[in-house]
């Protein structure tokens, strides 16, 4: 058979450009050639970096930065497997290329051994395919801990903080960190200084970790510095909304929350009405600085309320200007 004639051959088989085939089938080539002589085959340093531009849409840079973490692959039959299955459980384009970049070494990976099992063991879970594959993207680790020993565990140990099955699903498509942090050195020191030194009951910890456990999962000298910081602006320990607060100061950068005791003191709030509101809503500090001021302004100059008011009852920062202006007396007891 020619060469044109086999080239014709493999690109009717694969849908791969004809360039890619082309490179592959001169690599094969002269390394079945040199194989055969009784000599060592010398991987082609550019073919792993050709093959991730042309199959999977990579940059040369990023391509070369995967191929130097995989520097003596001389064979598509494990790329190829991989990227198949990827592909055929939907997950492609820039997900899959993440996937790769941040774990290389699976593209040397047996698809029936170490990838298969982790897909059924989601589907189990409860997954449809489409949400297993959400959850690979979240959660890559997932793929490279070991079922038994590690992940499963893992999951049993979020499964009880949440309280079931279901919000540990729900957690595990829109929450990212929490899943790879340690167990051991960053979850149950977290749970234990929360609980023995800030007499925060489990169950006041456990509703938080049900709408942001990425909380827990921060670096134990971060959430002692987090604490230092609600002390720092007058929230003592044994306050009923102190974990709320900490959870929202995870949120707040320092320079966001000058700016935002700024404005509100130019509109008349002391010391005093911003801790008071803080207190009372806390999670009026993740808004915008620009739509705060927007919502004060409103409030103070179109409604008609006092700052201090506002203070005693920031609910109203939250709520649409259309509803504020109708349950103005109900707010506000005007």
């Amino acid at each position: 058979m020619t060469i044109d004639a086999m080239l014709h051959s493999l690109v009717r088989r694969r849908a791969l450009p004809p360039s890619t085939q082309l490179r592959r089938l001169f690599f094969f080539t002269t390394s079945t050639s040199v194989s055969s002589s009784g000599a060592t085959a010398s991987p082609d340093p550019h073919f792993l970096v050709e093959y991730l531009v042309d199959t999977c849409g990579f940059s040369a840079d990023d391509a070369s930065k995967v191929s130097k973490s995989r520097p003596r692959v001389q064979s598509t039959e494990k790329l190829d497997a991989v990227l198949g299955f990827f592909r055929s459980r939907g997950l492609d384009g820039a997900n899959l290329r993440k996937l790769i970049i941040w774990k290389p070494g699976l593209l040397g990976w047996d698809v029936e051994t170490n990838l298969v099992p982790k897909f059924n063991f989601l589907r189990d879970m409860g997954f449809s395919e489409s949400d297993a594959v959400n959850v690979v993207v979240l959660h890559p680790t997932v793929l490279s801990l070991n079922l038994q020993n590690k992940l499963l565990p893992r999951l049993k140990v979020w499964e009880s903080l949440f309280g079931s099955r279901e919000i540990l699903l729900k957690n595990l498509l829109v929450s990212r960190r929490f899943l790879s942090n340690n167990i051991e050195n960053v979850l149950r020191p977290n749970l234990n200084f929360l609980r023995d030194e800030c007499g925060i009951p489990e169950g006041r910890i456990s509703l938080i970790l049900k709408s942001h456990p990425n909380f827990i999962v921060q670096k134990p000298d971060s959430l002692r510095a987090l604490v230092d910081r609600a002390e720092g602006i007058g929230i003592t320990r044994g306050s009923g909304v102190f974990l709320c607060i900490l959870d929202v100061l995870n949120e707040v950068s320092r320079e966001k929350f000058e700016a935002q005791f700024k404005l509100m003191n130019s509109f008349g709030w002391s010391n005093s009405d911003f801790i008071t509101a803080i207190k009372k809503h806390p999670r009026f500090l993740c808004l915008s600085t620009e739509l705060l001021q927007r919502k004060m302004e409103f409030l103070v100059n179109d409604v008609g309320i006092s700052p201090s008011n506002i203070a005693y009852r920031p609910v109203p920062l939250f709520m649409p200007f259309h509803r504020v202006i109708a349950e103005k007396d109900g707010i506000f007891g005007q």
